[in-house]
């Protein structure tokens, strides 16, 4: 609800682990497929946070007393959004190393607080891909604190002096925890096993280096392809984990397709031949276009980590518009904290001006992403039997979709049949007669 003498969202704590069957209607249906809009729709929740219809009002079950009624009032729903690239562990801009400098519980309060305001910015699932502890992933699960349902790399597994290797020459390690370092097939695998141990989702590695990292540039060779291979083939092994990889350089690009990985991270160099290889081996690739467009400011970044950017910019734009014209397989993602948090549906509007259509932007934010998370078969889609991860928005994404980046026009975020954010004008409390 809204604080009528402040005009904020008042504190929904109470209601934030209980679940009561919600049907929203007077609101226009973006369900996530793909299909033209629905307009005059009603969307209807059970008592698990199951969705049992989704459509036109004139073919809509009739209400119940035990329902919970939102007025949608010509609002737009859509599905809740993923973020397949964040760095929630980080302040926008703290480089890992500053992070040994905190105190732990200071540490742990401002990533519960990174996580509330990602999933008020209309994410409902996330994928951390270094930095953070699978702790804050049952966090979530078992209601301690309120964000984004997680995925976890837990830590990157990079080569010495590559794009994760975050110590001095010295070999002071300033990583507090993000780095795995490996330099053999047989260090890769004993890598993968250690992140696992951890409680790891996926798999995170670095094919190339980056932007970033002091040592490298984004066209140096990261982990070989061999050692590529070891790691999949591990992942593989315990778990049949996904892989995900940093790889901005066409010929790390190559390594990491050649490997096996699941997905490509950032793919800024790639060429037509990569995306071949990427769309025959079903690669998904995240281009976090918010780095570029968001995330450079010479004021704050050291001088090699702005020389880059900058020189890498244009290259960036005119390979993801290719991409984008060749229909690869993309999913959402920000790399949040190298840009900024709680903004992450800016980067619908940078895929939309390099090209992609406004629905098949919110297609990739949802049912691809759903689909790279392999949470598919209850996410990404607001269709009957999928989860309630949901919100209303203010505008019309289709038509200007920059509204979605606005946390302020996200009114209301429902995960898992759970109201998480209610902005709404009038509180969506009354009960249906």
């Amino acid at each position: 609800m809204t604080d009528a003498t402040t005009g904020t969202a008042t504190d929904v704590t109470a209601r934030e682990t209980s679940r009561t069957p919600l049907r929203i209607h007077h609101a226009r249906l973006i369900d996530g497929t793909g299909v033209a809009p629905v307009n005059d729709a009603v969307l209807v929740t059970d008592a698990e946070g199951a969705i049992t219809y989704a459509g036109p009002a004139a073919a809509a079950p009739p209400a119940t007393e035990a329902v919970r009624t939102i007025d949608a009032g010509g609002r737009t729903v859509l599905p809740g959004f993923f973020d397949c690239h964040v760095h929630l562990a980080y302040a926008q801009g703290s480089p890992p190393g500053r992070r040994a400098e905190l105190d732990p519980v200071l540490i742990t309060l401002d990533t519960a607080a990174r996580l509330r305001q990602t999933i008020e910015a209309g994410i409902t699932t996330a994928r951390d891909l270094g930095g953070l502890s699978a702790g804050y992933r049952t966090a979530v699960e078992t209601g301690r604190i309120v964000g984004p349902r997680l995925h976890t790399a837990v830590r990157i597994i990079s080569h010495t002096g590559g794009h994760a290797d975050v110590r001095l020459p010295d070999g002071t390690d300033l990583s507090a925890g993000m780095s795995e370092i490996a330099d053999t097939s047989d260090e890769a695998r004993l890598a993968v096993r250690r992140v696992l141990r951890e409680g790891a989702d996926l798999v995170k590695i670095c094919a190339t280096g980056g932007m970033g990292s002091p040592y490298d540039q984004p066209d140096d060779e990261g982990l070989l392809e061999e050692e590529i291979r070891a790691v999949v083939d591990e992942a593989r092994r315990h778990g049949d984990k996904p892989v995900a990889a940093h790889a901005q350089g066409n010929a790390g690009i190559f390594n990491a397709l050649r490997g096996g990985v699941t997905s490509i991270e950032h793919g800024y160099g790639l060429d037509e031949r990569a995306l071949d290889l990427a769309g025959e081996r079903g690669v998904f690739v995240v281009p976090t276009l918010s780095t570029v467009y968001a995330g450079i400011n010479k004021d704050t970044m050291p001088p090699y980590h702005y020389e880059k950017k900058v020189r890498w910019s244009g290259i960036t734009k005119e390979n993801i518009a290719r991409a984008i014209e060749y229909g690869a397989r993309i999913a959402l993602g920000t790399d949040a904290a190298v840009g900024p948090h709680g903004v992450n549906l800016m980067e619908l509007t940078y895929l939309v001006d390099l090209g992609m259509d406004p629905m098949a932007a919110i297609v990739a934010g949802t049912r691809t992403s759903a689909e790279l998370l392999g949470m598919a078969d209850r996410l990404g889609t607001l269709t009957p039997g999928r989860t309630a991860d949901l919100l209303l928005c203010d505008g019309d994404p289709l038509t200007d979709i920059g509204v979605l980046g606005d946390p302020a026009n996200i009114v209301c975020v429902v995960q898992d049949g759970v109201v998480r954010k209610d902005l709404l004008p009038t509180a969506p409390t009354g009960r249906r007669p």
